[in-house]
């Protein structure tokens, strides 16, 4: 009778169970960047009652509004340089740092001069926060993570403005327009130096993440071989025609700055996030205005109601996120493509609907979450294109197209108010994200990178 080979012996090892610190650091995000987002969106709020004290116009008011972001487009290529030659800590630290000085310094200010120095002086401290997130979560989170950490950090970009509108109505009722960029200049300072002491450039740096954690987010290790009992996720292909239609394909990575420039995906990539960051900052700037002027709004009601497209953008974000790591197997052009088609019918809602504070609460809040939907997509997308590297560069240079279209819609958003009316305005942001479904159109989907 033949013998039956005998079992292999289970491993008795005990599994290591990593640490879980890179969600720390995506807490710290969230929070560093509410923060910096609720510094640049505290104006809008405000702007009507330094509209009225410097007699100020439309376009006027709509050029100050476009100083702060044509600086901070102005910044993203320097900053992505100097991210990839110095490291994320020093730069990321000392620009949180200027953030706070110069918030804090429009609020003692005396003239239109005055004001806009201070702001274009924001402008371009804040310019280096976003490309220092952005390669600090391509370093600390592995690739089936990247998404969702992304709509972490842009949901933060959308909760600054949350929280704004009612605790600026709130100052200004006790007190004044000033005393709100005082009031929010404090809490970065504190923030810049948790950082600073927290936040390695890589997470090989830092004592707070064990080896199983390195090994999980550097793709040495699989979950299934770090926690016990875990099983592992087994990567499901993506459905053929999805691929066809975001035209999926394998890219050589950019392995130099001179790739990312002449590369059309990055300059796509940007030109569609330009059509659609001008929408996000006129509503950010201008909807106040609009809630008092046309839609005759008490101010506590315009700073609840203007809060409502950043909860909604919140969701957006977080949604967006998930669903392009989990349901869209990493393919990001699908929310980007949702979200400009969404958007565009969502603005034509909105110049139509009743003047009711409930109503128009909600419309804003489902604008929101269609605008948002695509925005971790877009900060994704490089990290798929390029190398380590050069990520700093690509994702500058998208978040450069993206900030440009940021400074010029509210710019062009005064001039049309001058000349013309609101109408005009929101159809001017309708074809805007026209624009940008067809850019994104003509872009390759990386798979596999």
């Amino acid at each position: 009778m033949s013998q039956s080979p005998a079992p292999v012996a289970a491993s008795t090892a005990p599994a290591v169970k990593p640490t879980r610190f890179r969600w720390v650091v995506a807490i710290l995000i969230f929070l560093i960047y509410t923060i910096a987002a609720a510094d640049r969106a505290n104006i809008g709020v405000a702007l009507p009652f330094i509209r009225k004290e410097f007699a100020m116009s439309n376009t006027e008011a709509g050029a100050l509004l476009s100083l702060f972001l044509f600086a901070y487009a102005l910044a993203q290529l320097p900053s992505g340089f100097a991210t990839s030659r110095f490291g994320v800590r020093r730069i990321f630290t000392g620009a949180m740092i200027l953030t706070s000085v110069f918030t804090g310094l429009i609020g003692t200010t005396t003239s239109i001069i005055g004001l806009k120095i201070y702001r274009f002086a924001l402008g371009l401290a804040e310019g280096p926060l976003p490309v220092g997130i952005a390669a600090t979560i391509n370093n600390w989170f592995p690739p089936h993570e990247k998404g969702t950490a992304s709509g972490i950090f842009l949901s933060a970009v959308k909760f600054g403005p949350v929280i704004v509108p009612p605790v600026c109505a709130a100052i200004i009722a006790v007190w004044g327009w000033r005393e709100i960029f005082i009031f929010f200049a404090v809490p970065g300072l504190l923030f810049s130096v948790i950082w600073y002491f927290f936040v390695t450039n890589h997470p090989s740096q830092s004592s707070r993440v064990s080896q199983a954690e390195l090994d999980y987010i550097t793709g040495e290790a699989v979950p299934a071989t770090v926690v016990a009992g875990t099983p592992a996720r087994v990567a499901r292909p993506a459905p053929a025609w999805l691929d066809s239609f975001v035209r999926a394909r394998r890219l050589a990575p950019l392995t130099d700055s001179r790739s990312v420039f002449r590369s059309w995906n990055i300059l796509g990539c940007a030109l569609g996030y330009c059509f659609q960051l001008g929408i996000s900052n006129v509503l950010l700037a201008w909807i106040p205005t609009y809630l008092l002027s046309v839609k005759k709004f008490s101010v506590m009601n315009m700073g609840f109601v203007a809060a409502a497209p950043w909860v909604g953008a919140v969701i957006g974000n977080l949604l967006g996120g998930m669903v392009s790591d989990r349901l869209l197997y990493k393919r990001r052009k699908p929310g980007m493509m949702l979200s400009a088609l969404a958007t565009a019918g969502m603005m034509y809602a909105l110049i139509n609907s009743p003047a009711d504070p409930l109503s128009y609460g909600l419309l804003l809040f489902a604008t929101g979450i269609l605008l948002s939907f695509g925005y971790s997509a877009y900060m994704a997308y490089p990290m798929g294109v390029a190398d380590k590297k050069t990520f700093p560069i690509a994702s500058s240079v998208v978040n450069m197209g993206g900030q440009l279209g940021g400074a010029i819609a509210p710019l062009a958003t005064g001039m049309l108010l001058d000349s013309y009316g609101w109408d005009y305005v929101f159809a001017f942001m309708a074809i805007g994200s026209l624009l940008s479904f067809v850019v994104l159109l003509t872009i390759a989907e990386p798979v596999d990178a």
